[in-house]
């Protein structure tokens, strides 16, 4: 059965960085988490969220275009809705995490995927969606 996978920014970030560290190479390890969900044939979903928040780091649209282009048919486009926004600011203000943590969270859980982090705020929303670090699945 195809898993879906939701990766933060900051996996993304240390996939198209090759953000390693002495002791800990997250860049590859996402890369090689890519690689196997590639294997697999399973999907990874990326939202207009991730996108914006790449954006808001520099990376243009056009650039984003062509680093993803090539991963067309593992990943699964996909964009929030009133509700989830909604749902992701309530979240958001009661438990004192970023906004847009609340709807990656919110993204992950409604889109059945299992979601790829190493931040520390979404151990405030495990009854939303539990996460993963990608060295887990590799």
């Amino acid at each position: 059965m195809e898993k879906r996978f939701y990766f933060d920014t900051s996996i993304w970030l240390d996939f198209l960085e090759k953000r390693d560290e002495p002791n800990l190479p997250k860049g590859t390890w996402a890369k090689e988490l890519i690689e196997k969900i590639i294997k697999n044939k399973d999907k990874i979903v990326l939202s207009e969220v991730i996108k914006n928040e790449l954006i808001g780091l520099g990376y243009s649209r056009y650039e984003l275009e062509s680093i993803f282009f090539p991963f067309q048919k593992i990943l699964i486009s996909v964009y929030s809705n009133k509700k989830q926004f909604g749902k992701a600011k309530d979240l958001s203000d009661k438990r004192n995490i970023p906004l847009f943590d609340a709807l990656h969270a919110t993204l992950a859980r409604d889109n059945h995927s299992i979601l790829i982090t190493r931040d520390k705020h979404f151990d405030k929303l495990l009854d939303i969606v539990s996460y993963k670090k990608p060295e887990e699945f590799i």
